[in-house]
């Protein structure tokens, strides 16, 4: 199936398309783009009206060579002069950095590629390659991408666009978690190689979330969720996601993140009086139905007037370790539902 399907509806009738659908397709900010087309003369061939960018199949091939190079660890530079090297009979692409000269990859002393080929070699063997997401959403394909390449522009338009366009809830379900699951699952499998990838990843689509307004202001006498991960369990966005979620739908929460103690979980709850507890477990051994236990037996309030909150359990360290009794959210959707009616 072509991965421009979708984003070949939005091109104008006399062909090519904006500069906003190709960076979606690419996982490229619109900026870093205008700013390769500015810099190296990797832009369109034609442009509407002498000044709007409308780019062909050409141009968009020309650019997946560049967004390949620069992931692999090309600077931008010596990517575009490979890029327009090897396609200097294509019209468009044979002008150099002004748009008018040709390339550097024709000066003395540069190579075919434009660039000396060891420097250039040891570079990319150092780099990752692309993430596995499969048949997955466009955006996800994008998001990956700009992952890989460490464009940190990039990712914060990609996700900003992903949350407007789809909302919270689908947004996680369809192109955060299932990125993040790629880089995670290279992390495993390539030892270190992909961690600085994970780490930037995960840092903006926290920022993302935390960027979620928030919608109208909590009912009085709203029950309040409490969410934390379990001692010793340090992945947290996907309670951040369930956070932003409950915010948006203007219920009260506290989110106390990563690896809470289990005394400090206890004194939480007898403070806040929540109406829920969410235990987050990434794996069977931080999943403890001990701890499960000793909060479900947690009274909070004044004598005469305690109550007890309904502790849930999420991720998937509790698969098979699941305490009788208890609520498993299986999912964003199901975890809002659930709190709502709490």
């Amino acid at each position: 199936m072509d991965p421009t399907g979708d984003l070949l509806l939005e091109a104008p009738a006399d062909g090519g398309l904006t500069t906003g659908a190709v960076a979606r397709l690419l996982g490229v900010a619109p900026t870093t783009l205008r700013s390769w087309d500015r810099r190296y003369g990797i832009g369109p061939a034609a442009r509407q009206d002498g000044r709007h960018r409308r780019w062909t199949g050409a141009d968009i091939a020309a650019l997946r060579n560049m967004c390949a190079l620069t992931s692999a660890g090309l600077p931008p530079a010596e990517a575009a002069r490979t890029v327009l090297a090897g396609t200097s009979g294509a019209g468009t692409s044979s002008r150099g950095p002004s748009g008018t000269g040709p390339s550097r990859a024709e000066e003395p002393g540069a190579g075919a590629s434009g660039a000396p080929d060891a420097p250039r070699s040891a570079r990319a063997s150092r780099a990752p390659g692309p993430l596995p997401v499969g048949r997955a959403r466009q955006e996800c394909r994008g998001l990956a991408r700009a992952a890989v390449r460490l464009d940190a522009p990039a990712l914060d338009e990609l996700l900003t666009a992903v949350l407007d366009r789809y909302g919270l809830p689908a947004a996680w379900d369809e192109v955060m978690m299932p990125v993040l699951h790629a880089v995670g699952r290279k992390w495993e499998t390539a030892g270190e190689r992909y961690i600085e990838v994970e780490h930037l990843l995960s840092w903006h689509v926290s920022g993302a979330l935390r960027g979620v307004t928030a919608g109208r202001t909590p009912a009085p006498g709203a029950g309040l969720a409490l969410l934390a991960c379990v001692p010793g369990e340090t992945h947290t966005l996907a309670l951040e996601a369930l956070a932003a979620s409950l915010a948006q739908q203007g219920l009260p929460v506290r989110m106390f993140g990563a690896a809470v103690p289990a005394g400090a979980l206890e004194d939480a709850v007898r403070r806040t009086g929540p109406a829920a507890v969410v235990l987050w477990a990434q794996s069977r051994r931080t999943a403890s139905p001990a701890l499960v236990a000793r909060l479900d037996a947690l009274e909070w309030g004044v004598r005469g007037a305690r109550g007890r909150p309904v502790v849930c359990v999420a991720g998937p360290g509790w698969a098979g370790r699941q305490p009788p009794g208890v609520q498993h959210l299986s999912g964003l959707s199901d975890a809002v539902d659930t709190l709502a009616t709490l």
